[in-house]
């Protein structure tokens, strides 16, 4: 067995080196630094989901989160294939350096934000109790009286600015340098931050748009060489990396192997909303939460496995949507939970709020006739 694995891990050492134009001048991977490189990315996928996923039972007891419909999610995977070929004809039309140029101070304003979003509660707990904790609000309106409207309406404190000045350094990290690790922390925030604030709202919606993008991920990596392209052209905080060669070369390793943040985020939306309906199941364990984690960890190292096997790319969607889609529902019929998940919605939709609403003056109306 110990046979096999090495045999497995060093044929991975070849195949999930970066290929770049030096490739053949560096030295090969040790298997146990490709090991403890995608077992830290595994690692990382797994965690903004844990998080996410409780931030966004929260999140959504606190505000009345914009919910996906069924259209929407039917939509994305066409909104995201035009996304993705237009980056694509753009990269091979420009100079990919100044577009990246362009894209790091981009994600640079995004990644301090959303850092400073998931670090406050955080940095808040630390700051002396000499810093006074002042509130402050920005606000910008449209109309006034009956048509007032508030465009933006942003709460902060003192703390949070003590939070934003430390994810300032962080980012003036990764402007100046682009380190893996400053890389890694804001793409973990955005992570985090989008299985928090995106929410499905049922299990329908949730299928839905997972199938679409397991079609989309098999289209773009198997068919074509565009999702490839983009994402070894892409430098932006869009994926989570790690370092093969970290074990030879420490921090200054620049062998990395990688994960897209769609292939955390998507899946970790509707772990999330499953999370949610456990909740509503008002029950003493969170079942399909708990199996759909490692339904995702097996979805996962199947990826992995499979990319050493065949030395190929492989879209991870492939195997992350029946684990994420099939674990549940087949653990609903089991339990006899799958009527109660299909019907199972975050918020109902505001017509039928109103419906229950007037019922009880319909009934009243009756009785009286």
């Amino acid at each position: 067995m110990a046979s096999v694995f090495n045999v497995i891990v060093a044929q991975a050492a070849e195949n999930l080196t970066e290929k770049a134009k030096n490739a053949t001048e560096k030295p090969p991977n040790s298997p146990e630094g490709i090991a403890v490189a995608y077992g830290s990315l595994v690692i990382m996928a797994v965690l903004p989901i844990f998080f996410g996923s409780h931030r966004s039972v929260v999140y959504h007891k606190e505000n009345k989160p914009e919910k996906m419909t069924k259209k929407d999610a039917a939509i994305f995977p066409i909104m995201a294939s035009c996304a993705l070929f237009a980056l694509y004809i753009v990269f091979k039309l420009f100079s990919k350096e100044y577009i990246n140029l362009l894209l790091t101070g981009y994600f640079f304003f995004l990644g301090v934000l959303a850092l400073t979003h998931l670090l406050s509660p955080v940095v808040s707990k630390l700051v002396p109790a000499a810093i006074p904790n002042i509130p402050f609000r920005i606000t910008f309106t449209q109309g006034e009286k009956e048509t007032l409207q508030y465009l933006i309406k942003y709460k902060f404190c003192t703390y949070d600015m003590v939070s934003l000045a430390a994810c300032l350094v962080v980012g003036a990290w990764y402007l100046v340098q682009k380190h893996w690790i400053a890389n890694n922390l804001f793409g973990l925030a955005f992570a985090i931050n989008a299985v928090e604030l995106l929410h499905l709202n049922n299990v329908v919606t949730g299928c839905i748009l997972l199938c679409g993008l397991f079609f989309y991920d098999v289209f773009w990596v198997f068919g074509t060489d565009v999702m490839v392209t983009v994402a070894k052209s892409f430098e932006a905080p869009i994926k989570l990396v790690f370092p093969q060669d970290l074990l030879q070369n420490g921090l200054a390793a620049d062998n990395f192997a990688m994960l897209g943040l769609g292939d955390i985020v998507i899946p970790g939306i509707f772990i999330a909303l499953l999370l949610r309906f456990d909740n509503s199941l008002k029950r003493q364990t969170k079942t399909y939460f708990n199996a759909s984690v490692i339904a995702y960890f097996m979805g996962l190292m199947t990826t992995i496995f499979v990319m050493h096997v065949f030395k190929h790319a492989q879209p991870a969607l492939l195997y992350l949507v029946p684990a994420c889609i099939g674990t549940p529902l087949c653990l609903a019929l089991i339990k006899g939970d799958i009527t109660a998940m299909f019907k199972y919605e975050d918020s109902p939709d505001d017509e039928k709020a109103e419906e229950k609403k007037k019922e009880p003056a319909k009934q009243e109306a009756k009785k009286v006739k």
